[in-house]
Order: structure tokens, then sequence, then C-alpha cells
């Protein structure tokens, strides 16, 4: 392992100068139809390809690119078989590679690959019976960071980012019978990448979340949306996008309510790949039920749309409920809330790894509810599906967020380009989840012109492609002193671009006491709602001693029980979720014996050990004792 390790940086330079520039290269000059973004793909009937996949690993890039750097065009993508006559050797052989697990990171499951960043290659055998009249799909849950897919040699997408979901078009490279899919996935770190190179958790490589075909009729339902109206109660309003058709008409149904409307003469649609027609959708339903964390009501709502002969129809489960500002206020369905929250990362409790399973949701949320929250902030980018589904079922307000975090390059076109296409495949995916009521930007980023440009375009992007919810974002704040106290200030230009203010503060770990939070006051240059985004300190399960002794669960508790009493100081404090639910890999936290490579903010070890910290902020939740709704 040691040696392995020491190793690694020369893997990493050659891996990042390849996998950087060529890439790029071959991305720049590529003729395959982008990927695109499907809503409710999960709710497709799906033929998975989980399971074991073939993999190799290729720190120098050898199964794409010769010795000069040109791509070959007999790479591993061929899946070559050696045979009598060959002029050259073939030098890999997929079926003798060993396994991986897929949906899963690479790190975690081999241990000789903990640190390696790099490109890795998969590869998978797999039968399909195609079917007239339709479109086949590949759909990736999350490949990390960079990938290119191929079905029996043919290249069929290349996507960048790694924590949204994507689906390619495999029509024409899928037959009947025998197939294979491969992929080689590169998660190596970028300056000009969304995330950047310097973050604070684990870089999982891999096919991290679920791999599928789904398919779908030659006219289908690529995205739609379908919310309850701010303005007229009992209304449900949206719009269906219909793919490769210039007309067709749209029918929405919630059995249970006995609503049935059919919507036609929708406005031609050139701005997604494909084509298509955009079809307003409206419907009266009386007797609805708003979904809420006392009450996740969630109704089978069914969405159809035809083009002549050709008919596509989803099956969703939606929860319907209204999210709006009034003031310094937060609104659900009409009155004021306080967001008693935590937040999450997608780390695996137990295995550790990536999260990406309905039992991964399920206890991650769950640990939630126990704590007594009704809010969670998802942390630092786009989580699983699977964790929508739950927080919609369990009745989970959600921060969804945008992995713009900390010092991203803000001052170039063609990163904000990669940020806003994260953004579109978030809120393409995520839209119709009731749970979801915060879109976040960004998280702890620097102040500076560009930066506030970046950010506030992408606030803007986000209210055009869904003005139904709110827009927030993390933002660092200063201190000014104050004779014997000190002000914590919050005056970051971005303010004026948000609907709620998000603010991240550590009194007590990376500043200054506990204690010093009961000489803090507070002051907010914005006339909104404010959410302490984060607050806390690390603590390793299990290790005791005094108050005031550093790493201890004792200390971490301290910083929780000081923190509530400045937090009930400050008025327009309108939610609040502490740093953070689990404890989860990092690079950065070294400390041997306590740390060693966790970030240990968690209340709870990813062994599932509640830490004494949970206690108390379950105290505070349970019994109200912190925080205000108006």
């Amino acid at each position: 392992m040691k040696q392995f390790m020491l190793r690694l940086p020369a893997f990493l330079f050659v891996a990042a100068l390849l996998s950087g520039t060529a890439i790029a290269s071959a991305q720049a000059v590529s003729t395959v139809a982008p990927p695109i973004v499907i809503t409710g793909a999960d709710r497709r009937p799906a033929q998975l390809l989980n399971g074991e996949w073939h993999y190799i690993v290729d720190p120098y890039f050898s199964g794409l690119y010769g010795f000069h750097g040109a791509e070959n065009p007999d790479g591993w993508f061929r899946n070559q078989k050696p045979k009598s006559g060959d002029t050259g050797p073939v030098e890999y052989d997929f079926s003798k590679a060993p396994t991986l697990k897929v949906p899963g990171d690479w790190n975690t499951q081999q241990q000789q690959l903990f640190f390696y960043e790099g490109p890795m290659w998969y590869e998978k055998d797999f039968s399909f019976e195609p079917k007239p009249h339709t479109r086949t799909f590949l759909r990736i849950g999350a490949a990390n960071y960079k990938s290119i897919f191929w079905v029996n040699g043919q290249k069929v997408c290349e996507h960048e980012g790694g924590f949204t979901a994507f689906n390619c078009d495999v029509t024409a490279a899928v037959h009947a019978g025998s197939n294979f899919v491969i992929a080689v996935v590169d998660n190596t770190r970028h300056e000009d990448g969304v995330p950047t190179i310097k973050t604070d958790w684990f870089n999982y490589g891999g096919l991290t979340r679920e791999v599928s075909l789904i398919t779908v009729p030659d006219v289908f339902i690529d995205q739609y949306d379908v919310h309850l109206s701010k303005t007229e109660p009992g209304i449900v309003e949206g719009w269906v996008h219909l793919s490769g058709t210039k007309g067709g008409v749209a029918k929405i149904a919630i059995p249970e309510l006995g609503v049935v409307s059919t919507m036609g003469a929708g406005q031609p649609d050139d701005t997604t790949p494909g084509g298509g027609i955009k079809i307003t959708i409206r419907a009266s339903a009386p007797g609805l039920k708003l979904w809420s964390p006392e009450s996740p009501k969630l109704y089978k709502v069914q969405i159809s749309a035809a083009n002549g002969g050709t008919t596509d129809s989803v099956d969703e489960e939606i929860g319907f409920r209204t999210i709006e500002v009034r003031g310094t206020e937060i609104l659900l369905n009409g009155k004021p809330i306080f967001l008693s929250g935590i937040c999450i990362h997608a780390e695996a409790p137990y295995r550790t790894g990536r999260a990406y399973s309905d039992k991964d949701a399920e206890t991650l949320l769950g640990w939630a509810k126990e704590l007594g929250a009704n809010y969670v902030r998802l942390a630092h980018y786009p989580h699983d599906e699977t964790m929508l589904r739950a927080a919609d079922r369990m009745g989970l307000l959600v921060w969804a967020e945008s992995p713009v975090y900390w010092a991203v390059q803000f001052e170039k076109p063609e990163v904000y380009a990669k940020a806003q296409h994260q953004l579109d495949e978030l809120i393409g995916t995520q839209r119709n989840h009731a749970a979801v009521i915060l879109w976040s930007m960004a998280n702890e980023t620097p102040l500076n012109d560009a930066r506030t440009k970046f950010i506030s375009d992408l606030a803007a992007h986000a209210r055009e492609l869904d003005p139904t919810r709110l827009i927030t974002a993390a933002l660092l704040v200063h201190t000014e002193p104050n004779g014997n106290r000190s002000t914590k200030v919050v005056d970051d230009p971005l303010g004026k671009y948000l609907d709620v203010i998000g603010t991240n503060e550590y009194i007590g770990w990376y500043e200054q006491h506990p204690e010093t939070a009961d000489t803090t006051d507070w002051k907010i240059s914005y006339d909104k709602p404010l959410i302490m985004s984060e607050f806390g300190g690390d603590a390793k399960a299990g290790l005791h001693g005094k108050e005031d002794e550093r790493w201890t669960e004792e200390y971490q508790a301290s910083i929780f029980r000081h923190q509530f009493g400045m937090l009930n100081r400050i008025p327009q404090l309108r939610g609040m979720s502490p740093w953070v639910l689990m404890d989860f890999r990092s690079p950065n936290r070294v400390l041997q014996g306590v740390q060693d490579y966790f970030n240990r903010k968690g209340l709870i070890s990813d062994q599932g050990v509640k830490k004494q910290a949970f206690f108390v902020l379950q105290k505070e939740y349970k019994e109200k004792l912190v925080g205000k709704a108006e």
C-alpha cells in the first residue's frame, strides 16, 4: 500500500497531462450527440446494468491515446480479441480483468486504489432485444468526473461533471443479442473543473450510481414540470416537453382526485437537443391535500403525451406545496416555518464510499428524522435521486446544491458554462420533488466581482428554469470588534441576488472558543430570511475529556450549547443546518489516531455511533428551544 501511494504522484502528473488535454481535445472535435436530461428517468422501465464490471487501471491513458498523444482508432473501446494473423499484440483483455461493483466507487472497493486518481476503464457484457419504433438510452446516475462511453465499439457520449445523471442515445449502437458497453472514467481534478482542484470531501472515482438502459417511444417525454400554482389555490400547473416532434397533445391525470386534463398546441422548442415542443399543462384539483413535513402526502400522477399514433407516459409520485418568502419569513403553504436541519454529505453509512442506494438514503434521512429535523442541506453537490425520493416520502425539506465550491475559476466563460450545464442537469432531474425548496448556487466562495457576476448569473438562470423555488448560497462572514463583544457581519454583495441568505461560521473551532458565541452579535445587511447553513466542530466518537479539550465529544457538545443562545438573538434567523450529520472521508484531514482522513464534525460516526452533540441538538429540536418561524 505504501509503495503504491508513493508512486502515485507520477501517475497523477501523467494522467492530468493526458486526460486534461486529450479528453478536452477529443470533446472539441467529437460529433457524438451530447447526453440529455430525462426527467423521471428512474420511473421508466429499465434494464439494470448494475453488478460486476471488468476494470483496467490506466494511469497513462494508454487505452485511448498513443505515445505521441494522438487518439488511437483501435483503442480499448473496441474490446478486441487476439486472432490468427494479427500484425501486433493485443495488450489488454477485459474478460481476464478483475471486477468492481457498479454502482460504487473504486477507492473503497480495492485497497490499492484508495488514493488513485486518473483514468479507469470499465466493461460489461449484456443481452438486449430492441423494439421497433423506440429509442434506447444508456442512463448513468453519475460518473466522476469526466467520462466517455462506447457501446459495441461505437462512441455514444461524453460527459463532464461527477454528480449529475445523464442519458446517452444508444439506439443506433445496440443490436439484438449480445452487446458490450465500455466506459472510461477519469476522476483527475482540474483547475478549470466544477468543483476545482481542492475540496473538503473525498474524490471518489468511478460509476458511483446506477447504470441502466431505458427504452422510450420515437416521440417521447424528456422533461416535465408539475407543481402547485402559487397564486391560484387548487390549480396544478406546469409543462411537458415532447421530444422529436413539432406537434402533439399532453394529458395529466391524478386518479385519486379524479383529475384528468388534456392540453395541446405547444410551442416549438429548439433549445433542447433533438428539438420538440413544450406544452403548458393546467388542471383543477379540488380536495388536494398539501405536502408538508408533518403530512408528506404524495399523489400518483400520470403524465402522458401523444403525437399521431405515438403515445408516451410516465407514472410519477408528486407532492404539492408552495414555498415563498415574505420579508424575513419563509412560508411553506402560506405559513411561516423554521427550518430545523442538518447538513448531509453523500457518504455511505458503515461501508463508507459514495452513497447511492435506497438503504443509504433511508439510513441517513432516518437519522435526520430521529434528530428532530424537518430539513436537510444536501451538500456540496447534487445527490442521487434516491435521496430526493426518500425525502419526499419521509417529509424532509431539502436544500439542493450546485458544486460551485470554494475558488473555482470565476473569470473563465468556459468554467461558467460547465457550472450552468451541471445546474441544468440538477434542476432538470430534481424539479418535481416536493421536498426541494432551495436551489443553492455555491458554497464559501471568495469575494470579488468576477465571482459575484458568475453566481448571480447562475441564480438568474436557475430562476428561468424554475421560478417556483427559492435561491440561496452559503456565504462567508467577517467579524468586527465591539468592545467586549464582537459582531459577525453579513454584507456579501451576492446577498442581493438571493431569496434566502445562507451563512457559515465556526466559532469555537476555527476561531476563538465555544463561549465566544455568548458575546457575539450579528449584523445582516439584507432584510431577508437567514439560514445558519453551517457551524460545528470535530470530535472522534468515543474520545472523552473535559469541555475545553479539542477533539473530544465534550468539546463538540460545548460548541453546540453555546451556539443556541447566540442563534436565538438573530431576529431574522429562519433555519439552521449544523455541519454535519455523519463523519465523511476527506484527504485534508490527516491527524493520525483522530481524523485518519475523516472530517470528524459528524454528530454520528461513519459506523453509526451517535456522539454527545447529537443528543444536545436533538433536545433543542424536539423541544423547539431554538429558532422561530416569524
